[in-house]
């Protein structure tokens, strides 16, 4: 069993070597990167850096203020685009590749397949987006399957629920556009008007609503108390299915499905587990942010892994930010202790703010105990989000997406770390400054520790803070302390959220002897895992460990049990 470390990125973004960003700019001003930049080296780097997984994000078509008509594919009005690149999120065509991100419009499915076949002879699994809930509002599927018959194109568009219709409508109502039209642009029709992604039951969606996107039918009934009406089973829920497996056959190894709890749990409980039986070892990766909701969508709905955004990295964020004590990280997995090894641990995704933005630390380094804890306190998978591990700070203003400590998804644009770090394809870093080489290297360190410890990747935790709140040596606000064990391998775990080195010391529970089997009142050969220093340990009930933390940091004592 791997510990499952997932590096995501935006292939948009990632290759794109332009130094002079325009804000706003379009694909000929700004760029973009494109699947062919993640060549056997670039691929070969990320795999050092620790990653088993490598989420590939925004590689299905979606709408975009681009012109593609030259290629047969329909160009979008821009009045319902967000940003010049567009949001991945506005799914276009489910069965097409962002012709953005080929380097041969014609050929991007095969340059896709390309991609998934180097990645794989790279040693990375490959995951990719499903975005079941919504689509873009000129959805159009121009490369569907032979006998598919596109979404919402058998829906009856007079009423505003059927159980078959993909879309729910707003009967005589003309859809009403949040921005108004451009000099040249042509008006965007669309009559009657389509519910709107996020739940808008309303013709004229707001700047703040997903006003590009269309909200699909599972076969809920919106006007009739939610009534759910399954049987037999909806047409959408056949297409989302069919979606599923044309993907699966094209060797991809996961999906990140979007928003999955706005999406009925019964339709993940019919569609996962056929899924899997085409596709064995596929996994399912659920964006959620219902902690209430958490045991229903793994058991029922037979997701893999959920985010746990609301629950480890709102309170690592705040630990980092110096709102929360430490000793909050105990009463967070205490919250759901029977599901904390299917819980998707981050820091930083394309959702949330950039830990060295001035919105979240402002420092990279901040983070890095943080980061310990993240990665080593489950068995359930990590995720580092591309130029997380350089400290991008993500405060560029791009265009659509702003000034907001996040790197746009909606826009063409350059990352200068990321940039610097690629160098042309050289992948050797040489641009880099001290500071982004020497955080990189304890991103891949930690990692590949993960990599390589049984005892994080399946051993038993032990969490040792209750015995600590009293130690005078101890900071139950500013450190944080566990166990780890698998067979004969111990790890002891602290983190030092202090911004200075401290000398602390680490009572060790009785219980955690017997629990985890760990002889009592006896001196081991032990080793620091992040920097190398050997030391002999004794580990007793009556005698606290000594310990040296730097600041802004942590330590993984190892223990080989005799």
């Amino acid at each position: 069993m791997e510990k499952i470390v997932i590096y995501q990125v935006l292939p948009r973004l990632f290759g794109n070597q332009c130094t002079e960003n325009i804000k706003n700019g379009t694909l000929l001003q700004n760029g973009c990167g494109k699947f062919a930049d993640f060549s056997e080296k670039a691929l070969s780097a990320i795999k050092k850096l620790g990653a088993t997984h490598i989420w590939y994000t925004g590689v299905i078509e979606h709408a975009t203020q681009t012109d593609y008509s030259r290629n047969k594919i329909r160009k979008d009005n821009p009045i319902v685009v967000k940003g010049q690149a567009g949001s991945p999120y506005a799914i276009k065509d489910y069965y097409d590749i962002d012709p953005d991100l080929a380097t041969t419009v014609k050929n991007r499915i095969k340059e896709f397949e390309a991609l998934v076949k180097r990645s794989h002879e790279a040693g990375l699994k490959v995951i990719m987006d499903f975005v079941p809930n919504h689509v873009a509002r000129q959805y159009h599927s121009d490369a569907k399957p032979a006998g598919t018959r596109d979404l919402g194109e058998d829906d009856v568009t007079s009423v505003s629920y059927n159980r078959d219709n993909n879309f729910y409508y707003l009967p005589d109502q003309k859809f009403i556009p949040c921005e108004p039209l451009k000099d040249g642009e042509a008006e965007y029709v669309e009559y009657p008007a389509k519910v709107t992604g996020n739940d808008c039951f309303w013709n004229a969606p707001s700047v703040n609503d997903w006003y590009e996107t269309v909200k699909l039918n599972y076969g809920v009934d919106y006007n009739n108390n939610r009534c759910k009406d399954f049987f037999p089973t909806p047409n959408t829920w056949q297409k989302m299915r069919d979606i599923l497996l044309y993907w699966s056959a094209k060797g991809v190894d996961g999906f990140r499905c979007d928003m999955a709890e706005m999406v009925p749990v019964e339709f993940w409980q019919w569609v996962i587990p056929q899924v899997k039986n085409e596709h064995p070892g596929l996994i399912f990766i659920a964006e959620t942010y219902d902690p209430n909701q958490y045991g229903m969508y793994l058991y029922d709905g037979h997701f893999d892994y959920l985010y746990d955004k609301v629950g480890l990295y709102d309170t690592l964020k705040g630990v980092i930010r110096g709102e929360q004590p430490t000793s909050n990280i105990t009463f967070c997995w205490q919250s759901h202790p029977d599901l904390e090894d299917r819980l998707l641990n981050f820091l930083e995704n394309h959702d949330e703010q950039r830990i060295a933005s001035d919105f979240f630390a402002g420092d990279p380094v901040k983070a890095m105990p943080a980061m310990l804890i993240s990665a080593t306190l489950t068995k359930g998978p990590v995720m580092v989000y591309c130029g997380q591990e350089l400290g991008e700070a993500g405060m560029d203003e791009e265009g659509f997406s702003g000034r907001d400590g996040r790197t746009t998804i909606f826009d063409y644009w350059s990352v200068e770390s990321i940039r610097n770090w690629v160098n042309g394809g050289k992948m050797d870093g040489k641009k880099l400054t001290a500071e982004q080489k020497a955080l990189q290297k304890r991103y891949a360190k930690l990692l590949n520790i993960c990599n390589k410890e049984k005892a994080i990747a399946e051993g038993e935790f032990f969490d040792l803070m209750y015995c600590n709140y009293e130690n005078p040596d101890f900071d139950s606000t500013k450190q944080y302390v566990f166990l780890r064990k698998k067979d004969k391998d111990l790890l002891l775990i602290v983190s030092n959220f202090e911004d200075k080195d401290v000398n602390i010391t680490v009572n060790i529970a009785e219980h955690a002897f017997d629990y985890l089997g760990i002889g009592k009142w006896k001196e081991y050969a032990a080793k620091e895992l992040i920097n190398g220093e050997t030391r002999p340990m004794t580990l007793s009930p009556d005698s606290p460990v000594a310990i040296s933390i730097p600041a802004h940091s942590g330590v993984i004592w190892k223990i080989t049990i005799k």
